[in-house]
């Protein structure tokens, strides 16, 4: 597009700036993979767009037992205020995210427990429930010891497709894992490892690590590698708008794929950039 110079065919993008603003310059059916793990809390007024988009006939906005989305909608904001602030921010990047996949393309969304459950039903309401492929847990091990419950230490992706008949996947391209219980299975078995389930152990990063930016919610790369690998080829364009550290580009840089992301946080982007660095171009995200 015009305003920040992005195409198909040009260099990965780095956008500082309104993600809604950014995504609305981007072209339908740009990408095949787009993954975004949003703030919890924005800490600002967030202001509501409307967003006209084109559903197929597998698309349609019927979610659970035939109700329709606004009213879905509408019973989850009388139960939790803090669900209506937080949605009325990040639907309509959700709304994008759907128009901006191809058809073979898959949304990868990384929330907390304390918003995973009313996500569940409202995605299923903008993609389809036929669209929902996955719930994955990631769990770890690491940080503070809740004395009064029991400790939270997963967060949840839910992963959605645009064409429940197309999608692409490819899990024998995934990195393998050891088994939990070598001693139960054949010794070649054991050396070639397994294929991960919908269950990922995988440490946080390290503070002393080589892989620490020093961004504050930086996710590990085996996490984003793996996604990367099993839902998109190399070639294919990766969108991250809510990008923080850069992981996601790095790891689709380094796995051969093309990548946008988008941050309007200066020390994300100042994170970015020097993590990215002649690998990516910058462009400041200009108003549509």
């Amino acid at each position: 597009m015009d305003d920040l110079g992005w195409t198909p065919t040009g260099p990965n993008l780095l956008v500082e700036g309104n993600n809604l603003d950014a995504l609305a310059q981007l072209p339908d059916a740009s990408f095949r993979l787009i993954y975004i793990d949003p703030p919890f809390n924005t800490g600002r007024t967030q202001k509501r767009h409307t967003i006209s988009t084109t559903r197929s006939a597998t698309g349609t906005r019927v979610g659970f037992k035939g109700q329709t989305y606004e009213t879905i909608k509408g019973l989850l904001y009388s139960y939790d205020d803090d669900f209506a602030d937080y949605w009325d921010f990040l639907e309509p990047r959700l709304e994008e995210a759907w128009r901006l996949l191809d058809d073979r393309g898959t949304l990868y969304l990384h929330l907390d427990y304390r918003e995973v459950h009313y996500a569940k039903v409202v995605l299923d309401a903008l993609f389809g429930r036929a669209n929902f492929l996955n719930e994955i847990i990631w769990a770890y091990d690491y940080g503070a010891r809740a004395t009064r419950r029991w400790p939270a230490k997963h967060d949840t992706i839910l992963v959605y497709v645009k064409n429940p008949a197309t999608y692409f996947f490819d899990n024998e391209s995934v990195d393998r894992e050891p088994y939990m219980a070598p001693g139960l299975v054949t010794a070649e078995k054991a050396a070639r490892g397994k294929l991960p389930t919908d269950v990922w152990w995988h440490t946080i990063v390290s503070p002393t690590g080589k892989e620490k930016t020093g961004y504050a919610t930086q996710k590990p790369e085996g996490v984003l590698r793996r996604i990367v690998q099993a839902s998109s080829q190399p070639g294919d364009w990766v969108l991250d708008f809510f990008a923080g550290s850069g992981t996601t580009g790095a790891v689709a840089a380094a796995l051969g794929r093309r990548f946008v992301v988008v941050d309007e946080n200066p020390d994300a982007v100042a994170v970015m950039r020097a993590r990215l660095g002649e690998i990516v171009r910058y462009a400041p995200a200009a108003s549509p």
